[in-house]
């Protein structure tokens, strides 16, 4: 078992006029971890991580990091953050930036491993206005890293970035995992949950309605994946019973069923110049989708 670095008990978290944000959640966030946190847009993930971090006080049940209170000044400096509403100074060269943060750490990381961490030594000259969408990215993940934290959170941390850019941050988050650090991920990005998460809660309506690996989440829903090219149109394929959903994918069709079995016997029958049959378990993003759509039709 890891150590638990940071878990939320019983945790409300209420607003005015009784807006009710997180409902009694339970989760746990554990050394050399990475977690990623999913959720539709208020589902409870911002107000989830900023009591984590000590930013917000829960209503009601408690909130542990490192065992201690989030707000106490010896937790906080163990965390790093890098979140989206976050802006630092354009006109600051970027070694600039990394030294400031640093000083505000009884123990930091070195300069050069925060650079090297995050693969921005060719950028420490540069002025932080003039750099790239991906390699400001860069500079902000070793603001975050530069206080040589043991727990790491990072909101959406690649939106809007290239695949190369992407690509690279990536594997900036599995160095600060491979280095024993606790990572609180945040996405949109489905593909990027299934290539990093070792963990995988799901919010919904402030309530977590999955934990597990991203085996076990997907294992929730009893969807399958039939790809297939084939004559017969989208109309005819969603008629047919059992069939979830069905799309096109270039020169191929994606069919989204609870009885894939069934729905091949129809489609041979049907289309004798089928081919390219390809059959799959669903994927976390189909997992996601069919998980919060139950949650919003059971309330």
């Amino acid at each position: 078992m890891r150590a638990t670095v940071a878990e939320l008990r019983g945790v409300t978290k209420s607003y005015g006029r009784g807006q009710l944000a997180l409902a009694g959640i339970d989760l746990q966030l554990h050394a050399g971890e990475i977690t990623t946190l999913l959720g539709p847009n208020g589902a409870g993930k911002t107000t989830a991580i900023k009591i984590m971090l000590g930013l917000a006080a829960p209503s009601g049940g408690t909130a542990l990091v490192f065992g201690g209170d989030p707000r106490r000044a010896r937790n906080r400096v163990r965390t790093g953050a890098m979140m989206q509403i976050a802006k630092v100074p354009e006109t600051l060269r970027v070694r600039e930036h990394v030294q400031i943060f640093r000083s505000y750490y009884p123990h930091p990381m070195s300069y050069e491993e925060t650079l090297h961490a995050t693969g921005i030594e060719a950028l420490e000259k540069r002025l932080f206005g003039t750099l790239s969408g991906g390699e400001k990215q860069r500079v902000m993940l070793a603001l975050a890293l530069c206080g040589n934290p043991d727990l790491l959170f990072l909101d959406e941390p690649t939106v809007g970035l290239d695949v190369d850019s992407r690509h690279t941050l990536w594997s900036c988050i599995r160095h600060a995992r491979a280095q024993g650090r606790a990572v609180l991920l945040t996405t949109h990005y489905l593909e990027e949950a299934e290539m990093l998460a070792d963990r995988v809660i799901v919010l919904s309506k402030g309530r977590v309605i999955a934990d597990g690996s991203v085996q076990e989440v997907r294992k929730r829903v009893a969807l399958r994946r039939i790809r297939c090219q084939t004559t017969l149109p989208l109309d005819a394929l969603r008629a047919i019973e059992n069939v979830a959903s069905a799309k096109s994918e270039g020169d191929s069709v994606e069919i989204m069923t609870q009885a894939a079995e069934d729905v091949v016997r129809v489609l041979l029958a049907r289309d004798h110049g089928l081919s390219a049959l390809e059959i799959t378990g669903a994927g976390l993003e189909d997992a996601f989708l069919a998980l919060t759509r139950a949650q919003t039709e059971a309330a």
